[in-house]
């Protein structure tokens, strides 16, 4: 065999190597392909609770403006989509896991009544940090919570300067509904007052 075809044969070879490297190059490179997420609960289900939690970040709103018709505006709102949630459904959970979402969800209305017969703001407020607490980390965590991302934030100094309370956002920005806008001691000089504790995700 002459230097021509020796030479054309290695050129060739050296191609096809090349091409070869490269294939399995791009191959190793290429993104993984995320596993889809499943829903635990139905389309419905999913729908009532962001119903619920539409409705606490507007009562949380109503307390920052300090407007107590406005809080028990929103305060009974929520209480009728509280009343949504499908249970039914709930019950496909184990007993104990059952039992601890209605407990929750007993406790969350029962707080939320007591804010439309209090007439103090500061009292509404007590029991707006206690209606948080019901729903943060037990109910959300009991239901498998599949909505948006939250953030639970908290005010160092909610009640007597010194007495700390939680609320839920869904942006990362502190707008505080302990101190809001018409504070009887600091005005609206407070609003930003507080620190994201947690992050509330989708299971």
């Amino acid at each position: 065999m002459n230097r021509k075809w020796i030479t054309i044969i290695l050129v060739i070879t050296g191609i096809c190597l090349l091409w070869y490297f490269k294939k399995n190059k791009n191959k190793q490179e290429a993104p993984k392909e995320q596993p889809i997420a499943l829903q635990k609960h139905s389309e419905g289900f999913n729908k009532n609770i962001n119903l619920v939690v539409d409705n606490y970040l507007a009562l949380k709103d109503a307390f920052v403006e300090a407007d107590t018709v406005s809080i028990k505006s929103k305060a009974s709102l929520l209480i009728t989509s509280i009343d949504k949630i499908d249970t039914i459904e709930l019950r496909k959970d184990t007993s104990a896991v059952f039992e601890t979402i209605m407990a929750s969800i007993s406790d969350m209305k029962s707080n939320t009544v007591s804010i439309l017969q209090q007439t103090d703001i500061t009292e509404m407020r007590r029991d707006f940090s206690s209606l948080t607490e019901m729903m943060f980390p037990a109910f959300f965590n009991a239901i498998k919570y599949e909505g948006p991302t939250l953030y639970l934030q908290n005010c160092p100094m909610a009640f007597n300067d010194s007495e700390p309370a939680n609320w839920i956002s869904k942006s990362k920005e502190i707008i505080n509904p302990y101190m809001g806008k018409k504070h009887p001691k600091y005005h609206s000089g407070m609003i930003n007052c507080g620190e994201i504790k947690d992050t509330i995700k989708a299971k």
